[in-house]
């Protein structure tokens, strides 16, 4: 564990902790040696984090100390970077973006020890073999799941064959090579899963489904195992 991830480590379980923390216990729950949590507590004490307490008798941290806001440890930057970057694999432009947004937006606040580990990580994140969507916008889609709105959509399915629909669009599952929509289909009178790049043409209607959406999306789960 690298030392600024124990000194998270430490904030973060005397903030919690209803009682003073010893440095042996500290020191265990860390994996470390007792004269390592000392350093460290000097160390934070220094840097004016409230930590008031003496060896043998436990630590506390004083009470309305807040830690600031954008401290990750190396695991958690990992799975930043790795995850914003698997985004890509989707074929959602819109979220794509968003990712390479979040990215840049960390990325300035954080010190520069740790920029160059969320922006040029050692870690190669595949393409994925999602098929890129040509009927429909995803983030149109994602708007009208998110405001209830009813979709229309041209579909052809895997034997080539069309149809119209009008349907209510639940939720999206993203697989490694497919997209898929989650919706009660008001021609079959049933929930369908639809693949996202079948989808021919669509549009986003003004009318809404008053339906309860937690409730659709539930009944669309159980359908989807």
């Amino acid at each position: 564990m690298r030392r600024a991830d124990r000194l998270f480590d430490i904030i973060q379980t005397l903030r919690v902790a209803p009682r003073p923390v010893t440095a042996r216990k500290l020191a265990e729950r860390l994996e470390v040696a007792e004269r390592a949590i000392y350093r460290d507590i000097a160390t934070l004490q220094a840097r004016r984090v409230p930590i008031e307490g003496a060896a043998g008798l436990g630590y506390v941290l004083r009470r309305g100390f807040e830690l600031p806001p954008l401290m990750f440890t190396a695991d958690e930057i990992d799975a930043i970077a790795v995850g914003a970057r698997m985004v890509r694999r989707l074929r959602d432009p819109g979220l794509a973006q968003a990712a390479e947004s979040v990215l840049a937006k960390l990325a300035t606040a954080l010190p520069d020890s740790l920029r160059r580990d969320m922006m040029e990580p050692p870690f190669w994140v595949s393409e994925g073999s999602t098929a890129e969507p040509r009927g429909i916008d995803l983030a149109a889609l994602r708007a009208a799941i998110r405001d209830r709105r009813k979709l229309h959509m041209t579909y052809e399915d895997a034997a080539g064959r069309r149809t119209d629909r009008v349907v209510w669009p639940i939720a999206m599952a993203y697989y490694v090579d497919a997209t898929l929509l989650g919706a009660w289909c008001e021609k079959r009178k049933d929930y369908r899963h639809f693949r996202v790049e079948r989808v021919l043409a669509s549009t986003v209607l003004e009318e809404r489904f008053e339906a309860d959406p937690a409730v659709l999306q539930r009944e669309w789960l159980a359908r989807l195992d």
